[in-house]
């Protein structure tokens, strides 16, 4: 994945490249030994938690599940992603491989979900707040809006195998002529996959911290909000944010210089490349975040997963025990 440009010059310009390319590999095999399976582990973890008791989900259980999902799909794509042509050289992974692009509408589709739902969270929290005693922001709500989230997910994540289909029938299809560049998918995704759920995080943060320093009589009713709560959400908005927002301005940076028509060179194009791969590394990264600050910021997931031991420990005692209980009875 990690690989430095070849422009002829050699001798020492490459040597600054070629320092950050062997610290970035290091960094992703120790992702992808240890990273990846505590990810996977966590949000299986997470998902099992909840789905073994759906009474007993909140309204953030179920966002959180749904980003424990989407997270299940970073995590099995990043060794394919962390691995990519610049370490092994295969030739299925190159540019324009259907399994490249299949990947890449994976990858958009699970960013999608990530993000629309830690937007949806938030916005949801400030509703659930502002008015108490509503179901607006109820748990059967939340279950049908994260449905629509994968659906619209899918729905954008198909423009990049659109522009790869019309990539490679353009000669026969005039249609295509217009659309088969990379550079318009990446431009669709930056708008609808970043700008639009960010700009919900931001607002909906803002009009909680707004409501936080005003008393009303629905708050004296409904009793004080959960301070733990607050922090897991604003400590999620935070890291999804932060870990997503590099990948994002590489597809900027990507989409400006085609826009321009001045693709980079040498220098410049050894920078991009390695801040797209670090970028990507980032965003992998937040699959594993966001379920250990679930784990140890949510109060109720401990009770939840004492539950969940107790009942698998006990379901084998228990139809052993039904069973010696039905032999009198047949006698």
């Amino acid at each position: 994945m990690w690989s430095c440009p070849l422009n002829g010059t050699g001798g020492e310009d490459q040597l600054p490249c070629q320092h950050v390319q062997r610290a970035l590999s290091a960094l992703s095999l120790l992702y992808l030994l240890v990273g990846v399976p505590l990810g996977l582990g966590y949000n299986a973890l997470l998902l099992l938690v909840n789905l073994h008791d759906p009474g007993g989900m909140t309204m953030p259980d179920v966002y959180f599940a749904n980003m424990a999902a989407a997270g299940l799909v970073l995590g099995a794509l990043a060794p394919a992603h962390l691995l990519g042509p610049g370490a092994a050289g295969w030739a299925v992974w190159d540019a324009g491989s259907e399994v490249h692009v299949t990947l890449l509408v994976l990858f958009n589709v699970a960013a999608l979900v990530t993000l629309y739902s830690t937007a949806l969270l938030a916005l949801d929290c400030y509703i659930e707040r502002a008015l108490p005693r509503t179901y607006m922001s109820s748990v059967y709500n939340t279950r049908h809006v994260c449905g629509f989230v994968w659906g619209g997910a899918l729905l954008t994540g198909f423009s990049s195998l659109l522009f790869y289909i019309c990539g490679h029938v353009a000669a026969r299809l005039a249609e295509c002529s217009q659309v088969r560049h990379t550079e318009a998918a990446d431009a669709i995704m930056l708008l609808s996959g970043y700008l639009v759920p960010v700009l919900a995080m931001l607002y909906a943060l803002v009009l909680l911290t707004r409501i936080r320093k005003e008393d009303t009589p629905l708050d004296r009713d409904a009793g004080q909000p959960d301070p733990s709560a607050h922090r897991l959400l604003v400590a999620t908005v935070c890291v999804q944010f932060g870990l997503w927002t590099p990948h994002y301005l590489t597809l900027l940076g990507r989409t400006v210089l085609a826009a321009r028509g001045r693709p980079a060179d040498g220098h410049h194009l050894g920078a991009l490349l390695l801040a797209k791969d670090l970028s990507r590394f980032l965003a992998f990264a937040s699959s594993a975040v966001v379920p250990l600050l679930y784990r140890h910021m949510d109060r109720n997931f401990p009770g939840k997963l004492r539950r969940l031991m107790k009942k698998l420990q006990r379901g084998p005692q228990s139809c052993s025990l039904d069973e010696a209980g039905a032999q009198p009875a047949m006698a």
